[in-house]
This record gives structure tokens, sequence and C-alpha cells, in this order.
């Protein structure tokens, strides 16, 4: 039986690779912070992954900030596949709190990659990149062969994280791939994240608790598809004869406007009565367009996504519709 260990296992990634390696037959170890541990063991997010899992799903206090607990943990569960999906990982975040961020999502990285070679084990490496790397992107769509050029603490910590799992590969002939993955939402997506936070606003504004909804840049332009079928393409990563980074994405672009169009009619509204931009909640530097080109991963891989874009967006209202429902009952039961 394949041994597989995640970190950041209690997220919108996390949650989804374990069900679909759990369904693979795999056993599967995930780490989380011990401030989080109690609450990982209750979290809807992995409701259905504990529910397939049995005694195959097992999770273990550990932290990316911790070099010499990872070495412990990879040397005891010796996982043949470790997949590095914590990260701190909002944009928005990282312009408050830099120095966490690089600590977190560039260092984070090499302690684990430090730990693997440590521990002298023979795994697969997968490390979860970003499209944000493009930044100030120099032509589109974006491959693996576009530029970096980042725009926020984030996707600089990310570049680390990287060139640093390259340089891994290249010098200890580890099997290390990065997965530049564009934008991927669901109906776990946390609610800080723009999509989440439109979908959430619809449900609430459709049941009369909350009035409008204010938004920094609603020209951006984003690549966006269902965080189902893209830890599909984590896993053919590490499934490939050869280790390679790979471009994940949609192909298709979309503004935020055009979000929460297809959000709010969803629900029946017109998102033009309800959405409001307010240049207090723009970054400092944003990324304008992202567009994927994931014709190497089609190619070689085989992957293809499933779910489309008004799938996606009707997944999540309809989710964030009964989220308001209930809290509307809970409202009138306590009124």
């Amino acid at each position: 039986m394949k041994r597989a260990m995640i970190t950041g296992i209690t997220g919108q990634d996390g949650s989804y690779l374990a069900e679909l390696l759990l369904d693979k037959g795999y056993e599967v170890h995930g780490v989380v912070r011990q401030s989080t541990l109690i609450r990982a063991l209750q979290s809807p997010n992995l409701a259905h992954a504990a529910s397939k899992g049995g005694d195959r799903l097992h999770l273990h206090y550990g932290d990316i900030a911790d070099g010499p607990c990872l070495e412990r943990l990879v040397t005891e569960i010796r996982p043949n596949q470790v997949y590095n999906l914590a990260a701190q990982s909002h944009v928005g975040e990282s312009f408050r709190n830099p120095d966490h961020t690089g600590e977190i999502t560039g260092l984070g990285t090499l302690r684990m990659l430090e730990a693997i070679r440590k521990a002298g084990i023979d795994c697969r490496f997968y490390q979860a990149s970003t499209s944000e790397l493009f930044g100030e992107v120099t032509e589109s769509p974006q491959n693996e062969q576009t530029p970096f050029r980042p725009r926020s603490p984030y996707a600089a910590a990310k570049a680390y994280a990287c060139y640093i799992t390259r340089t891994y590969a290249q010098a200890y002939g580890m099997f290390a791939v990065n997965g530049i993955l564009f934008n991927h939402e669901s109906e776990r997506r946390g609610e800080a994240f723009v999509t989440r936070k439109i979908t959430r606003a619809v449900g609430r504004i459709k049941l009369g608790l909350q009035k409008e909804l204010f938004l920094g840049n609603l020209d951006a332009m984003r690549d966006w598809g269902h965080a189902e079928d893209y830890v599909r393409a984590m896993w053919l990563m590490l499934e490939a004869d050869e280790p390679e980074d790979y471009v994940i994405g949609t192909g298709e672009t979309r503004s935020v406007s055009d979000f929460c169009q297809a959000a709010f009619s969803a629900a029946g509204l017109d998102w033009r009565d309800y959405v409001r931009s307010d240049s207090a909640l723009t970054r400092p530097a944003d990324v304008e367009l992202l567009c994927a080109d994931a014709s190497k991963a089609h190619e070689q891989l085989g992957w293809t996504p499933k779910v489309g874009f008004q799938d996606l967006v009707q997944r999540m209202v309809a989710h964030d519709l009964e989220l308001a429902e209930r809290e509307d009952e809970t409202r009138t039961k306590s009124a």
C-alpha cells in the first residue's frame, strides 16, 4: 500500500487530495499544526476523507516552520509521496505580513525538502506552485517557459519555493516537481478569497442577511477551475515516468466582475445592484491577467478539467445559499 504525506491537509486542496488518494487505496498521513489538531479532527473539509479512510487516514502534529519535527515525521512515516500544500496562501495577507509569508511559504518548502533528504528515503515530492509567479505577464497564455515576474510577497516566496525544489531535484537526484496551478476554487475555499467572498455574499444577500458586497479590483482577469480537477493533476505529476513541472489551468479567462455576474445570476439577482468597488481593498501591486496554456499537461499527463466555469460557480452558490439558510434559521431562533 502506498503512503502519502500531505501538509495543509485541512485546506481546500489538501482535503480533496486526501479523498482522491484514499479512493486509490493509499494510506494518507496529514500534517497539521498543534493549535489546529483537535479542530482538524472535526473539520468539515475532512469529513468525507474521514468517512472513506477509516484506519488509512492519520493526522500528525507538525509545522513546516519546525525542521526537526518534519524530519522526525518523514522518518517515522516513510512516505512514498509527499505533497507540500501548506503555506500562507493569501496574496493580500502577504503584503500585511511579508516576514511570515516568506518564513512559511518560502522556507517551509526548504525544510520539507531537507527532511526528505536527511531521512534518506526514496519518495516523490510535489510542491504547490502558483500562477501568481507570472505576475506582470510578458505573454498570454502562460506556460512552463513563461518568465516569472512576481508582484507580491506571496508570489516572491513561492518563486523561492519553486526554485529550491528544482535545485534539490538537480543536486540530489530527487523526484521533485512543481505544479504551477492557476486559480482553483470550490465550496471549501476559504472565505477570505475573492470567489468565496462573492458566493458567500450572494447567499447572505439573497436571505436578507447582508445588503452589499465591497470588492477591490473588479477588472482583474483570472483562469478559474475546480479544485477537484487540480488535485488530480497533482497526483498525475507524481505518477509520471519523469519529474517535470506543469502548468495547470482551463485556458479560459474571466474578470472578477464576470464571476460576480455569474454568481448573482445563479441566485436570480443582478450583481450591479449589490457590488461596490472600494479602492481601500486593492493591493499595492496587482496581477491583471492570468491565463493558462496547459497543453503540456494535456499531452503528457492526459489531464483535462472536468468542471466548467458555470458549474463551478453554481456549485459554490448552492452551497453558500444552504449555509445562509442555516445562518438565518439560527438568527430566527435566537431572536
